[in-house]
């Protein structure tokens, strides 16, 4: 156990170490997090006098497309770079290289979160910044990083590859989307039950279902 652990942390620290020097993913997913916060922002000021009801909505479809862009590079530089191969002959099981992914993906994702969420609440003006939306934005994060890394993973042998990934993503990803939109509006505007609720146990389910489906058919994308 302790030799895989190390393995996943080495995938995730080479990941953390190439994104450090060119740092392409997070500058091109953060302006992009900005730019639609503030379009969103000037599209429904005049139009949405509750913004507590909008508000969840815009939050997580920033998330989910800023996302997209951090998973279309997730395996794109290995297959460029002509070094897939050798991490495929690795010693090492596949679901490590999943795992170690998966992560990767997630720390960029909460990364450009953590700069988005502040400039978020000052333009909606809402007391976003607590507990309980920050654990539901942890688990919706994560369930989409898990479900995108493996469909991320296919549509990297792809020709039209950044194309492809929203087409087999977005389906998937609706009911993650959707019950963490519900959870967030509940928890800010204080509707019983708060802290998400049936719909955290929807993100929570989805997380481990899809978890599980990744790390049993992930070796399988790579076979000839």
């Amino acid at each position: 156990m302790r030799s895989y652990l190390d393995k996943v942390l080495a995938i995730i620290a080479k990941d953390v170490a190439v994104e450090l020097r060119s740092r392409e993913t997070i500058a091109s997913t953060f302006v992009f997090a900005v730019m639609a916060m503030i379009v969103f922002n000037f599209a429904f000021e005049l139009k949405v006098d509750n913004v507590e009801a909008i508000a969840p909505g815009v939050l997580w479809v920033t998330i989910l497309f800023a996302g997209m862009l951090s998973l279309n590079r997730s395996f794109i530089v290995e297959k460029d770079l002509g070094c897939m191969d050798g991490l495929l002959l690795c010693p090492v099981d596949r679901s490590a290289i999943y795992l170690g992914k998966m992560v990767s993906n997630l720390i960029f994702i909460l990364a450009v979160v953590a700069v988005v969420l502040p400039i978020f609440a000052g333009f909606f003006n809402l007391a976003i910044l607590n507990v309980d939306v920050l654990v539901i934005i942890l688990l919706g994060a994560a369930g989409f990083s898990a479900v995108g890394t493996l469909f991320s993973a296919v549509a990297v042998y792809t020709k039209t590859r950044e194309v492809m990934l929203p087409i087999l993503l977005l389906p998937v990803a609706i009911p993650l989307l959707v019950a963490a939109v519900k959870a967030t509006g509940d928890t800010i505007s204080g509707t019983p039950p708060t802290g998400g609720g049936p719909w955290l146990a929807i993100i929570v389910g989805f997380d481990a279902i899809f978890f599980v489906v990744a790390v049993l058919i992930f070796e399988h994308i790579f076979q000839e």
